[in-house]
């Protein structure tokens, strides 16, 4: 218990230590926690703050989606073939070097601005973190669990739904939260780089115009939306596993 309390003392400590820091500085540099609640219900009440936060849950959740059943197609097929393992990893591994927001430019030169671009660069940087993890939650199930399934005969799809998925749950979640980080971070920064709406645009837009309320509004929403994910989705999910230990 007291733990958790150490947890939720957390943020306002950081608001505390955020209006310390605002008294020695102009607001134009950076404003009051109380100014950014002041722009928050304005974005609200002109109903863009929803159009906005809306535009960019849209394309996390279409690029994230395509980037876990990518993810589950690539981990699995690296589990279950030694070849398409070794051809893979160096692929992985050249992909995971290259940071996401790299790939924003080409991928507008090929979709042109807006959703798709943003979504693919997305894919990108979910897809193989995630598939990395997922294939090494596969390879780490006990081969005597395989090896019982299959003196009983079943064959590898039953292995597959019976065998790999439930002892793998572990690290299936851990390269959801994984992936959904990643693919956030990816969202933003293309977002501000090109994209007429979405949290990205708002900081973006609010830099260049010297807004530093809307940039800390911006932000605000950014860092709440993927706690309360984690919080509401992800340590929900890996408390109910985490009595799952794989030898």
């Amino acid at each position: 218990m007291r733990t958790r309390l150490y947890g939720w003392a957390a943020f306002p400590a950081l608001l505390l230590a955020w209006s310390a820091a605002a008294w020695n500085l102009p607001p134009y540099v950076l404003p009051q926690p109380w100014a950014v609640v002041t722009e928050a219900v304005r974005w609200l009440d002109s109903g863009q703050l929803a159009t906005h936060v809306g535009a960019s849950l849209l394309r996390e959740a279409g690029g994230f989606a395509v980037a876990v059943l990518g993810a589950l197609a690539l981990g699995l097929a690296g589990a279950l073939s030694p070849g398409f393992r070794a051809f893979s990893a160096p692929l992985t591994g050249l992909f995971m070097a290259i940071p996401p927001i790299a790939w924003a430019p080409l991928s507008m030169i090929f979709f042109g601005l807006g959703y798709v671009a943003i979504t693919m660069v997305i894919v990108v940087a979910a897809l193989f973190p995630m598939a990395v993890t997922v294939q090494e939650g596969f390879l780490a199930i006990r081969s005597g669990n395989l090896h019982a399934a299959r003196v009983l005969g079943a064959r590898r799809w039953q292995l597959i739904r019976h065998v790999y998925l439930p002892a793998s749950l572990p690290f299936l979640t851990a390269a959801l939260r994984i992936g959904f980080s990643q693919a956030w971070r990816a969202l933003v920064a293309a977002e501000m780089l090109g994209a007429s709406q979405g949290i990205g645009w708002m900081v973006a837009m609010g830099g260049q115009i010297g807004n530093a309320t809307q940039v800390l509004l911006g932000v605000a929403i950014i860092g709440m939306t993927a706690w309360i994910t984690e919080s509401l989705v992800f340590r929900r999910i890996e408390r109910r596993y985490r009595h799952w230990h794989l030898a």
